[in-house]
Formats: structure tokens, C-alpha cells, sequence
């Protein structure tokens, strides 16, 4: 296949996804909103592994609990009450925190989920987010990988923060906006690939086929980030770190 007809063939799986996320966020009427805490503990795991699936909705992740997982969900209906699951194996735990296929496309725009974990258990993340919105705020977070793949809507990923290991970051653009935030005082690396859609690089400078920031090769601990674009766009920034609550 050639490259414009590849593309093109690219272009038009994306449009097929932004239609259907556009359906999904339809004001489907399941009732009055349902609410829900849930806390997951560590039990006698010494590091976990976290995998969110979210189609629709808005996802808040964070930094600030006590055990492993503190989470409030909002949700309609009881088809798109969020699945938690956790079991420990080897001294690693899993972590599942998914939304149920029955769920999707109905009242999808009406989920909420604020997920805090713990700022000191070493965690592998990975995020499969659909349409809605999310902020990611993660520099607080002992965090060794993070694997993001993001659909259509808006995506906030903030990795600015003193970071106490290295970190290394894959995501997967889709449809919509995602904007990466990146810390100034610890060592950046980050490649960017576009797809149909743009990439925007701020406050990084060229280094063969990455970019940098200043303090690349200086502080003890690097980011690695690597994006693939898809059909919307991506931007690169580096930031100062949120104000410590």
C-alpha cells in the first residue's frame, strides 16, 4: 500500500472512532447518578501493577492515598458500576480497575472516576481511555512505567515533580488533544512520531532524533517518553510541578 493511501486508510479508521465516541457521550437517561468509594490495600505485595480501562467518561488519577488504591466513582446505572479487582502473586500485586463491556455507549459521559494511589509503592501503570476527558497528574507517584493509549477527547498527562527513579513512558495518541507536561529539573528525553494528526515540542531542545531538556544527562534519574501521534494532536511542554497539597 502506498504512503498517501496508508494514511489516508489511517484517517478514516480515526473518523470512524471519533463518530463512535461522539455516540457514546450521548445523554442516554440510566437515572440518578450512583456513587461509590472503594479502597484497595496493599496486603504483602512490595510493588503493583495497575491497568485502567475506561471507555467513557472522566478519569482523575493521582497521588495522596493512604493504602494502595482510594477511589470515588461516580457512575448511571448499574451496567457501568467499575469492576475492581486485586489479587498478589510473588510479591507483586494487579490491580484491574475497568469499566464493563455492557456499559459501553450508554451513559458513558456521566462516569466519573478519581483514582488516588500510594506515593511510595512502586507501581507500573498502564491507561486505555476511550472518549471523555482525563487528567493524569502523576510526578507525586512512585511510577517505573507508564503505558498510556488514549482515544478520543482530551488528556492531561503531568509529569512534572522530583522524580526519585527513572521513568519510562509510552503513549499512543488517537483522536482529540493530549497535552504532556514534563518536569525542568530532572532529565527529559522524549521522541515523537506524528501521525495524521501534530506534534508540538516546547521547552525541549533537538538532540539527533529526540528531544531534550536541560538537565538531560545531569540529574541522577531520566524520563524517557516516547509518543506515537495519531490522528489528533500532541503536545510536549515542560512545566513547573503543581503546588504540594
Amino acid at each position: 500500500m502506498r504512503k498517501p493511501t496508508r494514511r489516508l486508510a489511517l484517517f478514516l479508521v480515526f473518523l470512524a472512532l471519533l463518530v463512535v465516541a461522539a455516540c457514546n457521550n450521548g445523554d442516554w437517561d440510566a437515572g440518578p447518578p450512583q456513587s461509590e468509594s472503594r479502597t484497595v490495600k496493599l496486603g504483602n505485595a512490595k510493588s503493583a501493577r495497575v491497568e485502567i480501562e475506561m471507555p467513557a467518561g472522566e478519569l482523575s488519577v493521582g497521588p495522596g492515598a493512604q493504602d494502595l488504591l482510594e477511589a470515588d466513582f461516580t457512575y448511571h446505572g448499574t451496567s457501568a458500576k467499575p469492576l475492581v479487582e486485586y489479587n498478589v502473586n510473588e510479591g507483586q500485586g494487579r490491580l484491574s480497575i475497568r469499566q464493563p463491556d455492557s456499559s459501553h455507549g450508554r451513559g458513558g459521559g456521566h462516569n466519573r472516576w478519581d483514582l488516588h494511589f500510594n506515593n511510595k509503592v512502586p507501581i507500573e501503570l498502564a491507561v486505555n481511555q476511550g472518549a471523555g476527558r482525563a487528567q493524569l497528574t502523576l510526578g507525586g507517584l512512585a511510577l517505573s512505567r507508564l503505558d498510556l493509549h488514549i482515544g478520543a477527547g482530551e488528556t492531561t498527562v503531568d509529569l512534572t515533580g522530583d522524580w526519585k527513579n527513572d521513568l519510562t513512558a509510552s503513549i499512543q495518541g488517537g483522536v482529540g488533544r493530549a497535552t504532556i507536561r514534563l518536569p525542568s529539573d530532572v532529565g527529559v528525553r522524549a521522541s515523537a512520531h506524528g501521525g495524521i494528526g501534530a506534534v508540538h515540542v516546547q521547552g525541549l531542545k533537538k538532540d539527533g532524533d529526540a528531544y531534550v531538556n536541560d538537565a538531560y544527562g545531569k540529574s541522577p534519574v531520566t524520563v524517557n517518553v516516547t509518543v506515537e501521534g495519531g490522528v489528533g494532536e500532541i503536545n510536549l511542554e515542560v512545566g513547573e510541578a503543581p503546588p504540594s497539597v
